[in-house]
């Protein structure tokens, strides 16, 4: 059984200034901006929504094959998704562009100043799933990329008959009221966070209690708090699970995803699949990057217990 993860791929890098902006942003001259920052830190990070909801996947023993748009720097990338045995034959390579990029710069003060080149992200509607989904894809996922893709891909699933889970996430910007609610009335799942929901209810006018009605379930992320996960008329809680550091918070909600993705495919139920997406989570925020962490199942199912004081079902 496979799970299909829509969405963007890109790199992410990361660079630390060792001082405050504030010290150097004159605010009475930022009609005329004109500053430089040396950074000598500075790490380059595998990203973009898909490829860490399918690495995240992969560690959990999960199948996923990954559905996006790269460009001609996409080399090492695609290397490091084969070295972890991630299925690429729906990657799309695009010479004329570059793959989606992010270009962080953090100060002392955690400010961050960010530039975002979409690149091949915007040509995703071009990477077309119809006559293409494997026909042991049983789940999928659509996460933010481009807006054309989203609403293309969720589409073509719809079409194929394949249960799908909605993360519209930071895309949602881009949706008019009409298509987020033609959207979220396609999809099986929809999963936001806090905020995000609050902008789902006030871009498409419906409560909580009227999404229920037309999903299976949502999926409410709440950081420290759990996340809630609403079902038929049911509201399932899930605590958070206690990390041993806490290092990154960058990619916790696509590991989070990726819990609920492998709960989905072993028919766990919502608690023990909000269970797994907790720790999922909890394991990300302990290490710097969205792709560099690691375990083993042994060693996932003991923290699991020692969290939940129970036994992955």
């Amino acid at each position: 059984m496979s799970t299909l993860v829509c969405g963007s791929l890109a790199f992410d890098t990361i660079m630390v200034f060792q001082d405050r902006f504030k010290a150097h942003i004159l605010p009475e001259q930022v009609h005329m901006l004109n500053v430089s920052f040396t950074v000598p830190e500075m790490r380059r990070d595998f990203g973009g929504c898909a490829g860490n909801i399918a690495y995240n996947l992969k560690l959990l023993g999960g199948n996923p094959v990954i559905a996006g748009t790269a460009g001609q720097d996409f080399t090492p990338y695609l290397e490091h998704i084969k070295q972890q045995g991630l299925d690429t034959h729906l990657i799309r390579i695009l010479p004329d562009h570059y793959t989606a990029q992010a270009f962080i710069t953090t100060d002392l003060d955690d400010n961050q100043i960010t530039a975002f080149h979409p690149g091949a992200m915007f040509m995703a509607q071009e990477n077309h799933l119809d006559g293409q989904i494997p026909s042991d894809v049983h789940w999928a996922i659509v996460s933010p990329d481009g807006l054309g893709a989203m609403i293309q891909h969720l589409e073509d699933l719809t079409r194929a008959g394949i249960p799908t889970l909605f993360d519209p996430g930071q895309g949602l910007p881009l949706f008019d009221a009409a298509t987020l609610t033609r959207l979220i009335d396609m999809a099986d799942y929809l999963t936001v966070n806090d905020y995000e929901c609050q902008m789902v209810q006030a871009r498409t006018g419906l409560s909580v209690a009227e999404l229920r009605q037309r999903l299976k379930a949502l999926i409410v992320t709440k950081g420290e708090q759990g996340s809630v996960i609403y079902h038929e008329d049911q509201e399932t809680h899930i605590p958070t699970a206690k990390p041993r550091a806490v290092i990154d918070p960058t990619g916790c909600g696509d590991a989070y995803r990726a819990g609920l993705l492998y709960g989905l495919e072993h028919n766990l139920g919502w608690e023990t699949s909000g269970k797994i997406a907790s720790l999922m989570g909890a394991y990300k925020i302990e290490t710097a990057g969205t792709q560099n962490h690691h375990f083993t199942w042994s060693e996932f199912k003991k923290r699991y217990q020692e969290n939940f004081g129970s036994q992955i079902e």
